[in-house]
Protein backbone atom coordinates (compact mmCIF):
# COMPACT_ATOMS: atom_id res chain seq x y z
CA UNK A 1 0.00 0.00 0.00
CA UNK A 2 1.37 3.36 -1.06
CA UNK A 3 1.29 6.16 1.72
CA UNK A 4 3.75 8.28 0.94
CA UNK A 5 2.49 11.45 -1.81
CA UNK A 6 5.45 13.59 -3.09
CA UNK A 7 8.72 13.10 -4.51
CA UNK A 8 11.02 15.97 -2.50
CA UNK A 9 8.43 17.13 0.09
CA UNK A 10 6.77 14.41 0.97
CA UNK A 11 4.04 12.77 3.54
CA UNK A 12 3.73 9.51 4.60
CA UNK A 13 0.22 9.21 6.11
CA UNK A 14 -1.10 7.09 9.08
CA UNK A 15 -3.75 5.91 11.22
CA UNK A 16 -7.70 5.01 10.88
CA UNK A 17 -11.04 6.36 11.41
CA UNK A 18 -11.59 4.64 14.52
CA UNK A 19 -7.78 4.04 15.90
CA UNK A 20 -5.99 5.82 18.31
CA UNK A 21 -4.93 8.77 16.04
CA UNK A 22 -4.24 9.51 12.59
CA UNK A 23 -0.91 11.72 11.61
CA UNK A 24 2.14 11.48 9.27
CA UNK A 25 5.83 11.88 8.85
CA UNK A 26 6.48 15.50 6.60
CA UNK A 27 9.67 14.88 5.03
CA UNK A 28 11.68 17.47 2.35
CA UNK A 29 10.29 19.91 4.62
CA UNK A 30 12.65 23.46 4.08
CA UNK A 31 14.73 24.39 6.96
CA UNK A 32 14.55 27.54 8.85
CA UNK A 33 10.83 28.45 8.08
CA UNK A 34 9.06 30.06 11.10
CA UNK A 35 6.27 27.35 11.79
CA UNK A 36 2.46 29.28 12.88
CA UNK A 37 0.79 26.96 15.54
CA UNK A 38 -2.08 28.88 15.42
CA UNK A 39 -2.21 28.52 11.40
CA UNK A 40 -1.61 24.79 11.33
CA UNK A 41 -4.56 24.59 13.67
CA UNK A 42 -6.68 26.91 11.86
CA UNK A 43 -6.29 24.72 9.15
CA UNK A 44 -7.17 21.55 10.84
CA UNK A 45 -10.20 23.58 12.29
CA UNK A 46 -11.52 23.93 8.77
CA UNK A 47 -11.49 20.56 8.09
CA UNK A 48 -12.99 19.50 11.48
CA UNK A 49 -15.82 17.67 12.11
CA UNK A 50 -18.97 18.94 14.09
CA UNK A 51 -18.49 22.96 13.03
CA UNK A 52 -22.18 23.46 11.34
CA UNK A 53 -25.48 21.95 11.08
CA UNK A 54 -24.67 20.71 7.18
CA UNK A 55 -21.58 18.45 8.53
CA UNK A 56 -21.31 14.95 10.70
CA UNK A 57 -22.08 15.84 13.99
CA UNK A 58 -18.87 13.67 15.21
CA UNK A 59 -17.09 15.75 17.99
CA UNK A 60 -13.35 15.60 17.65
CA UNK A 61 -10.67 18.74 18.82
CA UNK A 62 -8.49 17.45 16.05
CA UNK A 63 -5.86 18.92 17.80
CA UNK A 64 -2.20 18.67 16.49
CA UNK A 65 0.65 17.70 18.23
CA UNK A 66 3.62 18.09 16.38
CA UNK A 67 6.93 15.24 17.68
CA UNK A 68 9.90 16.30 15.82
CA UNK A 69 11.71 18.47 12.90
CA UNK A 70 10.58 21.97 14.98
CA UNK A 71 12.86 23.32 17.03
CA UNK A 72 11.99 26.89 19.00
CA UNK A 73 9.60 27.41 16.02
CA UNK A 74 11.30 26.95 13.67
CA UNK A 75 11.72 23.97 11.24
CA UNK A 76 15.10 22.05 11.42
CA UNK A 77 14.62 20.37 8.10
CA UNK A 78 14.67 16.67 9.89
CA UNK A 79 11.28 14.71 9.37
CA UNK A 80 8.11 16.51 11.15
CA UNK A 81 6.74 13.60 12.85
CA UNK A 82 2.57 14.74 13.96
CA UNK A 83 -0.89 12.76 14.95
CA UNK A 84 -3.84 14.12 16.15
CA UNK A 85 -5.88 11.90 18.37
CA UNK A 86 -8.79 10.15 18.11
CA UNK A 87 -11.29 11.51 21.07
CA UNK A 88 -14.63 10.67 19.76
CA UNK A 89 -15.12 7.34 18.46
CA UNK A 90 -18.47 5.26 18.50
CA UNK A 91 -17.69 2.41 16.52
CA UNK A 92 -20.25 0.15 18.14
CA UNK A 93 -22.53 2.18 15.02
CA UNK A 94 -20.59 0.11 12.19
CA UNK A 95 -21.22 -3.13 14.51
CA UNK A 96 -23.83 -4.18 11.96
CA UNK A 97 -21.58 -4.19 8.95
CA UNK A 98 -18.87 -5.78 10.27
CA UNK A 99 -19.85 -8.88 7.94
CA UNK A 100 -21.14 -7.42 5.10
CA UNK A 101 -20.25 -4.61 2.42
CA UNK A 102 -21.73 -1.23 1.88
CA UNK A 103 -22.51 -0.22 -1.42
CA UNK A 104 -20.13 2.56 -3.25
CA UNK A 105 -17.31 1.84 0.08
CA UNK A 106 -14.35 0.47 0.09
CA UNK A 107 -15.31 -2.36 1.83
CA UNK A 108 -15.55 -4.76 -0.65
CA UNK A 109 -12.61 -4.24 -2.96
CA UNK A 110 -10.14 -3.57 0.20
CA UNK A 111 -11.76 -7.32 1.62
CA UNK A 112 -10.11 -8.40 -1.55
CA UNK A 113 -7.10 -6.77 -1.92
CA UNK A 114 -5.84 -7.64 1.95
CA UNK A 115 -8.48 -10.25 2.79
CA UNK A 116 -9.12 -8.68 5.89
CA UNK A 117 -10.62 -4.72 7.12
CA UNK A 118 -11.02 -2.81 9.70
CA UNK A 119 -15.33 -2.17 9.21
CA UNK A 120 -15.41 0.68 11.91
CA UNK A 121 -15.84 3.89 10.37
CA UNK A 122 -14.27 2.51 7.09
CA UNK A 123 -11.08 2.10 8.54
CA UNK A 124 -8.20 3.46 6.33
CA UNK A 125 -10.54 4.11 3.44
CA UNK A 126 -12.27 7.22 5.57
CA UNK A 127 -12.54 10.66 5.05
CA UNK A 128 -10.88 11.30 8.53
CA UNK A 129 -7.58 10.16 7.27
CA UNK A 130 -7.70 13.30 5.69
CA UNK A 131 -6.37 14.73 8.78
CA UNK A 132 -2.59 14.72 8.20
CA UNK A 133 -3.52 15.83 4.22
CA UNK A 134 -4.37 19.19 6.18
CA UNK A 135 -1.32 19.23 8.40
CA UNK A 136 1.08 18.65 5.30
CA UNK A 137 -0.86 21.51 3.27
CA UNK A 138 -0.36 23.94 6.07
CA UNK A 139 3.64 23.26 6.59
CA UNK A 140 3.44 23.74 2.91
CA UNK A 141 1.46 26.90 2.93
CA UNK A 142 3.73 28.67 5.46
CA UNK A 143 6.55 27.95 2.55
CA UNK A 144 4.21 29.24 -0.25
CA UNK A 145 3.26 32.48 1.40
CA UNK A 146 7.08 33.43 1.59
CA UNK A 147 7.42 33.04 -2.11
CA UNK A 148 3.77 35.35 -2.63
CA UNK A 149 1.95 32.63 -3.53
CA UNK A 150 -1.60 32.08 -2.27
CA UNK A 151 -4.06 28.64 -2.89
CA UNK A 152 -8.24 29.08 -2.26
CA UNK A 153 -10.84 27.17 -2.77
CA UNK A 154 -14.37 27.34 -2.50
CA UNK A 155 -17.23 25.58 -2.74
CA UNK A 156 -18.84 26.31 -6.79
CA UNK A 157 -21.67 23.90 -7.00
CA UNK A 158 -23.89 21.81 -4.73
CA UNK A 159 -26.22 19.32 -6.35
CA UNK A 160 -27.88 21.69 -9.07
CA UNK A 161 -26.87 25.15 -7.66
CA UNK A 162 -24.15 26.73 -9.31
CA UNK A 163 -21.85 29.59 -9.41
CA UNK A 164 -22.45 30.89 -12.97
CA UNK A 165 -19.41 33.38 -13.22
CA UNK A 166 -15.58 33.25 -13.34
CA UNK A 167 -13.76 33.04 -10.40
CA UNK A 168 -12.36 37.00 -10.45
CA UNK A 169 -15.74 37.84 -10.49
CA UNK A 170 -16.20 36.92 -6.63
CA UNK A 171 -14.90 38.25 -3.83
CA UNK A 172 -13.05 34.84 -2.70
CA UNK A 173 -12.13 36.27 0.86
CA UNK A 174 -16.20 35.86 1.42
CA UNK A 175 -15.37 32.12 1.10
CA UNK A 176 -15.25 31.35 4.86
CA UNK A 177 -18.25 33.40 6.07
CA UNK A 178 -20.83 31.06 5.73
CA UNK A 179 -20.97 27.34 6.31
CA UNK A 180 -20.82 26.47 2.67
CA UNK A 181 -17.67 27.84 1.90
CA UNK A 182 -18.85 29.73 -1.25
CA UNK A 183 -18.21 33.64 -1.78
CA UNK A 184 -21.62 34.42 -3.57
CA UNK A 185 -23.55 34.55 -0.38
CA UNK A 186 -26.84 34.47 -2.15
CA UNK A 187 -26.38 31.06 -3.36
CA UNK A 188 -24.34 30.18 -0.55
CA UNK A 189 -27.97 30.11 1.21
CA UNK A 190 -29.01 28.37 -1.47
CA UNK A 191 -26.76 25.33 -1.44
CA UNK A 192 -27.02 25.31 2.97
CA UNK A 193 -31.14 25.08 2.27
CA UNK A 194 -30.62 22.01 -0.11
CA UNK A 195 -27.75 20.21 2.20
CA UNK A 196 -30.40 20.58 5.19
CA UNK A 197 -33.03 19.05 3.20
CA UNK A 198 -31.18 16.16 1.73
CA UNK A 199 -29.94 15.87 5.25
CA UNK A 200 -33.17 15.91 6.77
CA UNK A 201 -34.16 12.75 3.98
CA UNK A 202 -31.79 10.56 5.20
CA UNK A 203 -29.60 11.00 2.10
CA UNK A 204 -26.74 13.20 0.16
CA UNK A 205 -25.74 14.83 -2.47
CA UNK A 206 -22.67 16.09 -4.41
CA UNK A 207 -20.83 19.16 -6.15
CA UNK A 208 -17.81 20.68 -6.73
CA UNK A 209 -15.11 22.51 -5.83
CA UNK A 210 -13.25 25.59 -7.05
CA UNK A 211 -9.59 26.27 -6.79
CA UNK A 212 -7.47 29.47 -7.56
CA UNK A 213 -3.69 29.78 -7.13
CA UNK A 214 -1.86 33.17 -7.95
CA UNK A 215 1.56 34.05 -7.79
CA UNK A 216 2.66 30.33 -9.08
CA UNK A 217 6.33 31.21 -10.71
CA UNK A 218 7.30 30.05 -14.13
CA UNK A 219 8.46 26.95 -15.45
CA UNK A 220 7.06 24.37 -12.45
CA UNK A 221 6.36 20.77 -14.12
CA UNK A 222 7.86 18.46 -16.03
CA UNK A 223 6.90 17.90 -20.32
CA UNK A 224 6.31 14.17 -20.15
CA UNK A 225 5.13 11.89 -17.21
CA UNK A 226 5.06 14.39 -14.76
CA UNK A 227 3.29 17.06 -16.25
CA UNK A 228 2.16 19.71 -13.39
CA UNK A 229 -1.72 19.41 -14.56
CA UNK A 230 -1.51 15.55 -14.59
CA UNK A 231 -0.05 16.00 -10.98
CA UNK A 232 -2.68 18.54 -9.58
CA UNK A 233 -4.83 15.88 -11.31
CA UNK A 234 -3.49 13.03 -9.46
CA UNK A 235 -3.56 14.72 -5.71
CA UNK A 236 -7.23 15.59 -6.43
CA UNK A 237 -8.26 12.04 -7.95
CA UNK A 238 -6.59 11.06 -4.29
CA UNK A 239 -8.71 12.33 -2.33
CA UNK A 240 -12.11 10.96 -0.91
CA UNK A 241 -15.13 10.87 -3.07
CA UNK A 242 -13.43 12.87 -6.00
CA UNK A 243 -15.30 11.95 -9.53
CA UNK A 244 -13.91 14.35 -11.86
CA UNK A 245 -10.75 17.18 -12.57
CA UNK A 246 -10.72 19.53 -15.43
CA UNK A 247 -8.12 22.32 -15.09
CA UNK A 248 -8.43 25.76 -17.13
CA UNK A 249 -11.64 25.42 -19.47
CA UNK A 250 -11.15 21.52 -19.37
CA UNK A 251 -14.13 19.88 -20.62
CA UNK A 252 -15.86 22.85 -22.18
CA UNK A 253 -12.77 23.60 -24.52
CA UNK A 254 -14.07 20.36 -26.07
CA UNK A 255 -16.68 21.90 -27.94
CA UNK A 256 -15.11 25.42 -28.79
CA UNK A 257 -11.95 26.00 -31.55
CA UNK A 258 -8.62 27.11 -31.37
CA UNK A 259 -9.46 30.30 -32.29
CA UNK A 260 -11.20 30.50 -29.34
CA UNK A 261 -9.13 29.43 -27.09
CA UNK A 262 -5.61 29.92 -27.79
CA UNK A 263 -4.13 32.41 -25.33
CA UNK A 264 -2.17 35.15 -27.29
CA UNK A 265 1.01 36.20 -25.90
CA UNK A 266 1.63 39.73 -25.49
CA UNK A 267 4.69 42.34 -24.24
CA UNK A 268 4.05 44.06 -20.83
CA UNK A 269 6.70 46.35 -19.03
CA UNK A 270 6.73 43.40 -16.14
CA UNK A 271 7.20 40.99 -18.95
CA UNK A 272 5.39 38.57 -21.23
CA UNK A 273 2.17 37.68 -20.49
CA UNK A 274 -1.21 36.18 -22.28
CA UNK A 275 -4.52 38.42 -23.03
CA UNK A 276 -6.85 35.27 -21.95
CA UNK A 277 -5.89 32.19 -19.46
CA UNK A 278 -8.37 29.61 -20.97
CA UNK A 279 -5.21 27.18 -20.45
CA UNK A 280 -5.44 27.85 -16.86
CA UNK A 281 -1.91 28.69 -15.84
CA UNK A 282 -0.58 25.87 -17.78
CA UNK A 283 0.80 25.08 -21.11
CA UNK A 284 2.67 21.75 -21.88
CA UNK A 285 2.51 20.78 -18.77
CA UNK A 286 4.65 23.26 -17.12
CA UNK A 287 3.21 26.68 -15.32
CA UNK A 288 3.11 29.89 -17.52
CA UNK A 289 3.13 32.46 -14.69
CA UNK A 290 -1.28 32.99 -14.44
CA UNK A 291 -3.15 32.08 -12.46
CA UNK A 292 -3.82 28.31 -12.26
CA UNK A 293 -7.39 27.34 -11.83
CA UNK A 294 -9.14 23.78 -11.86
CA UNK A 295 -12.05 22.22 -10.50
CA UNK A 296 -12.76 19.03 -8.66
CA UNK A 297 -16.11 16.46 -8.91
CA UNK A 298 -17.52 15.23 -5.64
CA UNK A 299 -19.83 12.61 -5.58
CA UNK A 300 -22.69 12.07 -3.13
CA UNK A 301 -21.30 10.79 0.40
CA UNK A 302 -21.55 7.00 0.33
CA UNK A 303 -23.29 6.30 3.73
CA UNK A 304 -26.84 7.51 3.49
CA UNK A 305 -29.54 6.49 6.25
CA UNK A 306 -32.29 4.72 4.40
CA UNK A 307 -32.36 1.41 4.27
CA UNK A 308 -30.23 -0.72 1.07
CA UNK A 309 -29.83 -3.93 -0.58
CA UNK A 310 -26.05 -5.69 -0.40
CA UNK A 311 -24.35 -8.51 0.48
CA UNK A 312 -22.64 -10.17 2.98
CA UNK A 313 -19.01 -11.23 3.16
CA UNK A 314 -20.53 -15.00 2.14
CA UNK A 315 -22.15 -13.54 -1.25
CA UNK A 316 -26.16 -13.65 0.43
CA UNK A 317 -28.49 -11.20 -0.71
CA UNK A 318 -29.40 -8.48 2.60
CA UNK A 319 -30.32 -5.53 3.83
CA UNK A 320 -29.07 -2.85 6.26
CA UNK A 321 -29.73 0.32 7.40
CA UNK A 322 -26.53 2.58 8.25
CA UNK A 323 -26.04 4.05 11.87
CA UNK A 324 -23.35 6.56 13.12
CA UNK A 325 -22.40 10.30 11.97
CA UNK A 326 -22.01 11.47 8.73
CA UNK A 327 -21.61 14.26 6.15
CA UNK A 328 -24.75 15.12 3.86
CA UNK A 329 -22.09 16.57 1.59
CA UNK A 330 -18.49 16.60 1.89
CA UNK A 331 -17.89 19.95 0.16
CA UNK A 332 -17.69 22.32 3.00
CA UNK A 333 -15.06 20.70 4.59
CA UNK A 334 -13.34 19.26 1.67
CA UNK A 335 -12.30 23.15 0.53
CA UNK A 336 -9.05 22.87 2.86
CA UNK A 337 -8.39 19.61 1.54
CA UNK A 338 -8.18 20.95 -2.18
CA UNK A 339 -6.52 23.65 -0.77
CA UNK A 340 -3.58 21.57 0.95
CA UNK A 341 -2.83 18.80 -1.65
CA UNK A 342 -2.45 21.86 -4.17
CA UNK A 343 -0.03 23.47 -1.73
CA UNK A 344 2.12 20.12 -1.22
CA UNK A 345 2.04 19.61 -4.72
CA UNK A 346 3.36 23.22 -6.01
CA UNK A 347 6.22 23.01 -3.18
CA UNK A 348 7.07 19.67 -4.09
CA UNK A 349 7.69 21.31 -7.64
CA UNK A 350 9.35 24.30 -6.44
CA UNK A 351 11.77 22.26 -4.86
CA UNK A 352 12.41 19.74 -7.90
CA UNK A 353 12.89 23.01 -10.12
CA UNK A 354 15.83 24.20 -7.72
CA UNK A 355 17.44 20.82 -7.02
CA UNK A 356 20.75 20.18 -8.17
CA UNK A 357 20.89 17.30 -10.23
CA UNK A 358 24.58 15.51 -9.43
Amino acid sequence: MRNTFGHIFTLTTFGESHGEAVGGVIDGMPAGIDIDMEFIQSELNRRRPGQSAITTSRQEADRVELLSGVFEGKTTGCPIGFMVRNTNQHSNDYENMRNLFRPSHADYTYFQKYGIRDHRGGGRSSARITISRCVGGAFAKLVLRQKGISIQAYTSQVGDIALDKDYSQYDLSLTETNAVRCPDLQKAAEMEALIAKVKGEGDTIGGIITCVIKGCPTGLGEPEFDKLHASLGQAMLSINAVKGFEYGDGFDSATMRGSQVNDVFCPTDSGITTTTNHSGGIQGGISNGQDIYFRVAFKPVATILTEQQTVDKEGNATTFTAHGRHDPCVLPRAVSVVEAMAAMTILDYILLRNAVIL
